[in-house]
């Protein structure tokens, strides 16, 4: 027996790009529900963020935040504590790089060079945030409380944004591009995070696992390449990201309607 696990990203896949709208993925989430498959976020949010918003989808298993970054797995979900998790917030969890003040410092030391071409996230007022994400106010409060990356705001040429991608690079970074914000933080990705929580899966349920991940951006690149069926959901505002793989499937429609209309035809829900 096969059990699918459907990773998916949250902004602009799961939710509306423009109005952070889900409605248009009920019929698939309740199909999805119906079935006890799993639905993961897999998301660049941060822990604060998902929590309210996995209550409003009415989401209970396990998430993925901050790109990759960390793995938090509800009490219960598995038999046994997962393989090397700690217990965080209510969650056993799972990090992969380190916490966010190591990356604000890396970032403090090439600052000189780029004066005024960015704006660092957690330098970042709240009104700033709400105005670069069109988040309101007490989701954008959320946003701040990042735990491990941290997100800049380009707005300098794209010729210094590759110099800068270069000189963290050079420091140990692994810069990611999301659809607002250069994530800069460590060896981490959507991707690695997907196979360890497939893996952890199997090895507790004794069953083989079917990934099945749908993103539309291009941090969502490592997890479509790392899934056994790769979704890219249509962007009203970018194009779908390119991803290394023989079979690949897109959505015909934007966001949410994009995300049921793919799994209901790829999982016959």
């Amino acid at each position: 027996m096969t059990k699918p696990l459907v990773f998916t990203d949250m902004d602009g896949t799961l939710l509306d790009h423009h109005t952070y709208s889900f409605e248009a993925a009920k019929p698939a989430l309740t199909a999805l529900d119906r079935k006890q498959i799993p639905v993961i976020p897999t998301t660049s949010k941060t822990f604060a963020e998902l929590q309210p918003l996995r209550e409003k989808i009415d989401l209970t298993g396990p998430f993925i935040i901050e790109n990759g970054a960390a793995i938090f797995i509800p009490h219960g979900f598995f038999k046994q504590k997962p393989a090397g998790t700690v217990w965080v917030d209510g969650y056993w969890c799972k990090a992969f790089i380190s916490s966010k003040n190591h990356w604000i410092k890396l970032l403090e030391k090439i600052s000189g060079d780029f004066e005024g071409s960015y704006k660092q996230f957690s330098k970042m007022s709240i009104e700033e945030i709400q105005e670069s994400t069109g988040l309101d106010e007490y989701s954008a409060s959320l946003a701040a409380k990042r735990q491990f990356g941290e997100p800049i705001l380009w707005q300098g040429s794209d010729d210094d944004k590759q110099k800068f991608l270069k000189a963290v690079s050079h420091r140990g970074a692994y810069p990611l591009e999301g659809g607002r914000f250069i994530h800069v933080s460590g060896n981490c990705d959507k991707g690695q995070a997907l196979t360890w929580l497939a893996k952890e899966y199997q090895r507790q349920n004794g069953v083989c696992v079917q990934t099945v991940a749908l993103g539309d951006g291009n941090n969502d690149i490592a997890m479509l390449e790392a899934a056994d069926v790769s979704i890219r959901i249509l962007s009203p505002v970018n194009p779908p990201p390119t991803v290394k793989k023989e079979e690949v499937y897109t959505s015909t429609l934007n966001g949410p309607e994009g995300w049921t209309e793919m799994l209901t035809q790829l999982l016959s829900l």
